[in-house]
């Protein structure tokens, strides 16, 4: 059988029923090995950045592992932000470029290039990949490939590349004797009996428990373990912006999102905790400020993850446990201190509740002009059941994270580490192609909407039903908003220098229909518009160049600490805990 193949048909053999990818010289052998087949959609995308978010998008929408391929050089070197990605957020991804042949490459001779764009990709991506391959022989095609899709899924998941050069895809290879994968067998880490007690008596000791829901929580396949601890405890839970759609909004225990542009109300919840069990976080600076220190100053920590790396990276937990979240979660609801009384917790969710009354994460405007949490809120309210709805990263992330209420039945997809703008259309390309028949939005900037722009020649040539919706404040927001807190507001570049097309007439030429709205009053009949039908559509919401992300946590704060400022002693009466003294602002 011929090298590519054999490729395919592993892939397809994985359950991967779509593969990304721009065309090139250099993978054309696996390309004609997916003519005519009908086991596996190939979806050519117009740029290799989309196609490896695309992948990315297929990975998180619908479970199996994503496939992105590209040709050798620039086509390799495009998919570098998508792998990244998947690297920062742990998601599962299989990434191919084809190479040079083996006699044009250069291997360990001291010049630059041999081949005609030639490129070791194999290097320069190992920093951000589980593990990187180039196939020399193609003998080894069944052992790279095997391993390669049990290292993507195994352990903290992450993405892994095979470079595979032209006449190793043209080769021919006896199945029957291709070397296959040996796994190593390795034993599910035991949690200790002694830790679950410890853990289990210490909630039971506590007035203000509070779970801390990550990007783990999902990528373990945990959120129905999640929910049925937390109901059973009845303890608050809180998420990170990776762990958003981990637990229900709709659930009463759901108590907001935390961070520097998290709801204050959690925040707020965070600060007076005097215990937290933090599942699957990475407790990064956008979550516990830049002063981690002051992050749960009171509170008793069990931090748990798969990534032993993790855990007290950034903040010291009272207890520390390295295991999946599901194992974690299955293994705590299981302990015979399940069955010990647990403490009425309801005088401490009444306080979050109030906090939540207080500090609502938004407010009905009194003024015509969008704005963007009131128009977040909306859409919530509109948003089918099973709804996929991918988020740009900027003041539209923050916007969406803080007033977006997602169903048990709702994804949420954004990127967290990476944090590419432009990501939210080809993430949602793919995630529609993973769960097809159900409605996937993706919402976008302006700005990110043009660095990608492009792939909505792919959403109306496969007629995907995702709705784009671009909140338009003319220029990079988020960075108008850090040039007005510490640059005086000098715009240079986030609105001087920059400008947009008209996009009403781009988007038209791509034959998707368009319309735009610039009222708060417009916005339920354009949403009930945009969703009478599984065609692909674009809204632009025209928004005040002036909208600000609030609130938000200054350099130096404590998290319960965001901006607009709260008066001294309206802050005083939202702490349990003591306050700290005004820190030194740069």
């Amino acid at each position: 059988m011929k090298v590519s193949d054999y490729v395919i048909d592993s892939l397809a053999g994985q359950g991967v029923t779509h593969i990304f990818e721009i065309c090139g010289g250099a993978i054309s052998h696996l390309l004609d090995s997916l003519y005519g087949r009908t086991d596996i959609t190939t979806v050519s995308m117009h740029h290799e950045m989309a196609a490896s978010i695309a992948a990315e998008g297929y990975a998180r929408a619908g479970g199996n592992i994503g496939v992105a391929m590209a040709t050798s050089g620039p086509g390799a070197t495009n998919l570098i932000t998508g792998i990244g990605s998947c690297y920062f957020d742990s998601v599962p991804c299989l990434f191919i470029t084809g190479q040079v042949n083996t006699y044009e490459y250069k291997f360990r001779k001291p010049v630059r290039q041999i081949g005609f764009q030639e490129t070791d990709i194999v290097s320069i991506v190992r920093p951000i990949v589980k593990e990187s391959h180039l196939v020399d022989d193609e003998k080894a095609i069944r052992r790279v490939l095997e391993g390669s899709f049990d290292c993507a899924r195994t352990g903290r998941p992450g993405p892994v590349l095979i470079d595979i050069p032209l006449n190793i895809q043209r080769a021919n290879v006896d199945v029957a004797r291709l070397e296959p994968f040996m796994k190593k067998g390795k034993a599910a880490k035991r949690i200790p009996p002694a830790m679950l007690k410890k853990i289990h008596a210490q909630i039971r000791s506590s007035e203000r428990p509070v779970i801390l829901a990550g990007g783990g929580v999902r990528a373990s396949g945990a959120c129905a373990e999640l929910g049925r601890f937390a109901r059973a405890t009845g303890i608050p839970v809180v998420s990170s912006l990776m762990g958003l759609d981990a637990f229900p909004h709709d659930d009463p225990l759901f108590s907001g999102m935390i961070g520097t542009y998290g709801n204050r109300y959690a925040n707020l919840a965070v600060a007076n905790a005097d215990f937290i069990l933090a599942l699957g976080t990475r407790f990064d600076t956008r979550q516990t400020g830049t002063r981690p220190e002051t992050f749960a100053r009171v509170a008793k920590i069990v931090h748990v993850d798969i990534d032993p790396r993790e855990l007290g990276n950034k903040i010291q937990p009272w207890i520390a446990v390295q295991s999946d979240i599901r194992h974690f979660l299955e293994a705590m609801t299981s302990h015979g201190g399940m069955n010990d009384p647990l403490p009425d917790f309801s005088a401490w969710r009444l306080r979050i509740a109030g906090y939540r009354e207080k500090y609502p994460d938004f407010t009905r405007p009194e003024k015509p002009a969008i704005d963007p949490n009131y128009f977040f809120h909306l859409l919530s309210q509109q948003l089918p059941a099973g709804s996929i709805v991918c988020v740009d990263v900027g003041q539209i992330q923050m916007w969406a994270a803080q007033s977006l209420r997602i169903t048990e039945t709702q994804r949420f997809l954004t990127e967290g580490g990476m944090a590419s703008i432009g990501s939210a259309l080809p993430m949602a390309i793919g995630a529609s192609f993973a769960q097809p028949g159900k409605p996937v939005v993706a919402v976008s900037g302006d700005g990110g909407f043009q660095l990608n722009i492009q792939e909505l020649q792919t959403l109306f040539h496969h007629q995907r039903p995702v709705k784009v919706i671009v909140l338009n404040n003319g220029g990079y927001g988020m960075i108008r908003q850090f040039q007005e807190q510490y640059l005086s507001c000098r715009f240079q570049s986030s609105g001087i220098g920059y400008s947009n097309p008209d996009f009403q007439a781009v988007v038209s030429a791509y034959k998707i229909p368009a319309r735009k709205i610039t009222r708060n009053d417009e916005i339920p009949a354009a949403l009930q518009h945009l969703f009478s039908d599984m065609k692909p559509e674009f809204l632009e919401v025209v928004l005040d160049e002036t909208a600000r992300v609030r609130p938000k946590l200054a350099v130096n704060r404590p998290v319960e600490d965001q901006e607009p400022l709260l008066d001294r002693s309206e802050l005083r009466e939202n702490m349990i805990v003591d306050m700290l003294p005004e820190p030194d602002i740069p």
